[in-house]
Parts: structure tokens; C-alpha cells; sequence
């Protein structure tokens, strides 16, 4: 018989001899081996990053902010990208904006203040939404043709209730303007903030 000592001496060996171990192969997501020299080498460019202490450290630096009004417009405090012109591609991304409703007749001061979104897809068009007792009222706003900041909006409702809307952006994500309803509440619209 042979001694436990001597079977753990003639295992090592036979491991040793027999090229037992561990190879590492890179595989790829779906589990097939990477073979060195048939992966394509991707074009390499230079991109600015953030340097120095803090959060973004080591993070692309991003563009800087575009302010698409017209020259004539006063610079505010908070420059953003305007939504573009039908027509031209646009790079920012949709911003979603409150509306507050404020009653302006009798029908609507029964109901009191509303409050909704638009979200602006930036390409000069935007999603309407707004909950009007108990209904959900969702639409589109779109910019009116040859006006910078003019739109109108018009929601509809599973029960029926329509909703149009004329506005004024004064800033990307700053307006005011008038809503009617289909049972005569008038309200004066306030977006953004």
C-alpha cells in the first residue's frame, strides 16, 4: 500500500507532467473565445476630459451651452439651448416643464388651480399633459410657423374634455398664455419657473 504521502508526491507529479492548470481565454459577451489578432482595432481620437479633484473627474467635458434666440433677445441668467426650428436637427435633450393654471372665470374657479407638464422635445414640439378632475388630459404643443416663441396646445380626455391653449415662451423654459376648456373654464397659463 502506499502512504498518503506518497499518493499527494505522485498527484503533483502527474499535474506537473500532464500540464494540468488553469489558462485564462478572453471571451466575448455572447461566451465565444477572443483570439488575439482577430479583434478591430477602433479608430482612436483624442476627447477633452474633466481634470483635477471632484465628481466628474476623468468624464468627457460637455459642449458648451448654445442660446439659439434671436440677437435681439437680452441674455439671461440661465442660458440653455433653445428648441430649433422645424427642420434643423437638434442635439439637446426633451426638458420637462411644469404648467400651472390659474381660473380666470367662474366655471373655473369651481375646479381652483391645475397643474400639468409639457415636456419639450426641443425640436419645436411638445408633450401636454394635465389631470382635470379626475380625467387625464394629454395632448401636443407645437410652435406656430414663422413665430419664435408663439404656440398653441390642445389636450383630450378619455371622457371627452378638450383643452386648447395659446402661449408665449419668453425664455426656453419660462411662458405664459391662455387655456380654454370645453365647458367654458378659462384658465391663464403659467409654464416653467
Amino acid at each position: 500500500m502506499l502512504s498518503t504521502r506518497t499518493c499527494i508526491a505522485a498527484l503533483g507529479v502527474s499535474i506537473g507532467i500532464g500540464g494540468g492548470g488553469c489558462v485564462m481565454v478572453p471571451v466575448a459577451s455572447d461566451g465565444t473565445p477572443i483570439y488575439p489578432g482577430t479583434v478591430a482595432a477602433y479608430p482612436a481620437f483624442p476627447v477633452a476630459t474633466v481634470q483635477g479633484p471632484g465628481p466628474n473627474f476623468g468624464r468627457p467635458v460637455p459642449p458648451p451651452p448654445r442660446n439659439d434666440f434671436p440677437p435681439t433677445a437680452a441674455p439671461s441668467a440661465r442660458t440653455a439651448v433653445y428648441a430649433p426650428q422645424a427642420g434643423t436637427a437638434g442635439t439637446a435633450p426633451p426638458a420637462t416643464l411644469q404648467a400651472r393654471l390659474y381660473p380666470s372665470n367662474d366655471v373655473a374657479t369651481e375646479t381652483g388651480l391645475l397643474s400639468g407638464t409639457v415636456t419639450n422635445m426641443m425640436t419645436g414640439a411638445g408633450v401636454f399633459q394635465l389631470n382635470y378632475r379626475g380625467e387625464v388630459l394629454t395632448g401636443e404643443a407645437t410652435r406656430v410657423p414663422g413665430e419664435d416663441r408663439r404656440g398653441v396646445a390642445h389636450a383630450y380626455g378619455q371622457r371627452g374634455t378638450y383643452m386648447a391653449c395659446d402661449y408665449r415662451m419668453t425664455t426656453p423654459f419660462q411662458g405664459t398664455g391662455t387655456c380654454s376648456l370645453s365647458n367654458g373654464a378659462q384658465y391663464q397659463v403659467h409654464i416653467g419657473g
